[in-house]
């Protein structure tokens, strides 16, 4: 308990740094029943999925984007959820301008345990992740879901053993529907990223659904179950990172891991300081493909928001490169 409320403090210290803001809501896609894991995979297989671009999934223009003139635009949408505030999961989508594309890469960022959706709009990434595509020249949707549950359970971006809440099925299916539209992007061009417990579920919700990312960002992280609220029951290892590597579907998930080099904040078995460095070795045991960055800082924005010329490099980098040949795995 100890462990969990200091990892819940600290994070709260860190969104003190930033104000509250209004939104303009829009009520978007209805309701979905629960699905199972291997349901999921197979479903989203044929219902989130696009083509496989022939070409390069995207050609940078560095300095040459539209965000270069014109900064991207904020939104909420609030897409019905009985386990949400008002039965309503707001998602903060943050466009370039111009009109949206299934050619058009997609970010989905998760906040931490005591964080909001708002927290992270507010803690100003929309501009610097602007700056950051007008630099690359790649411009991208940020897609930032709201992951808390109206009993305060700690949830791990998991469904719930008891079915409180269905966090996990909402940002895999719900949040792609709701953000994507129409024009749903391939595999090729979704990422997932997130910021300590958004840290856990950037890593954990890939490898649990191949079919739909294949870019991961962690900003302090860990790769273990960590589970004071008891989100998953008698069945952790089902959703914890280090032991969902040795799947073939997983092994072209392209990782990166950044934890700052003050960072001990406590879990409920050790801290969050080694396991970037513990996940990287799991994963260069297999040949998949990681980077790591250990910046100056603690469990803050002060250590995370720095890394984003390089995170977003690491996203362009494999935006860029030509796919391999073959139908798209299923999800």
């Amino acid at each position: 308990m100890f462990s969990s409320l200091s990892r819940r403090a600290t994070a709260l210290a860190a969104s003190s740094l930033v104000v509250a803001t209004a939104a303009t809501l829009a009520a978007v896609q209805g309701e979905h029943g629960p699905a199972p894991a291997q349901d999921a995979r197979t479903a989203a297989g044929s219902a989130l999925h696009g083509p496989v671009p022939d070409g390069p999934a995207v050609h940078p223009r560095p300095g040459s984007v539209a965000v270069c003139d014109e900064p991207g635009t904020d939104e909420i949408v609030r897409v019905p959820d009985p386990a949400a505030p008002e039965e309503g999961r707001p998602i903060w989508v943050r466009r370039p301008p111009g009109p949206d594309s299934a050619d058009l890469p997609v970010l989905y960022l998760l906040h931490g345990s005591t964080g909001t959706h708002t927290d992270l709009k507010d803690a100003g990434i929309g501009p610097r992740m602007d700056e950051q595509m007008c630099r690359a020249g790649v411009e991208f949707v940020i897609a930032a879901p709201f992951g808390q549950e109206t009993g305060g359970a700690d949830t791990e971006w998991g469904d719930a053993v008891d079915d409180d809440y269905r966090i996990e099925t909402f940002v895999t299916r719900k949040a792609v529907e709701a953000v994507e539209g129409d024009l749903r992007r391939p595999r090729a061009l979704r990422a997932i990223g997130g910021f300590s417990m958004g840290g856990y579920g950037a890593a954990a919700l890939p490898l649990r659904h191949p079919g739909l990312y294949s870019q991961a960002v962690s900003w302090a992280g860990y790769f273990k179950v960590d589970d004071p609220s008891g989100t998953f029951g008698d069945a952790p290892e089902e959703h914890a990172p280090d032991r969902l590597l040795d799947d073939p579907e997983v092994q072209d998930i392209r990782f990166m891991l950044i934890e700052g080099k003050q960072d001990r904040t406590p879990l409920q078995e050790g801290s969050i300081h080694g396991e970037a460095e513990r996940f990287a070795g799991l994963l260069e045991e297999r040949d998949m493909e990681v980077e790591t960055l250990f910046p100056e800082g603690a469990h803050t924005y002060d250590a995370w928001l720095p890394t984003f010329p390089q995170a977003v490099d690491f996203l362009t980098e494999g935006w860029t490169r030509r796919p391999a040949t073959g139908a798209e795995s299923g999800d």
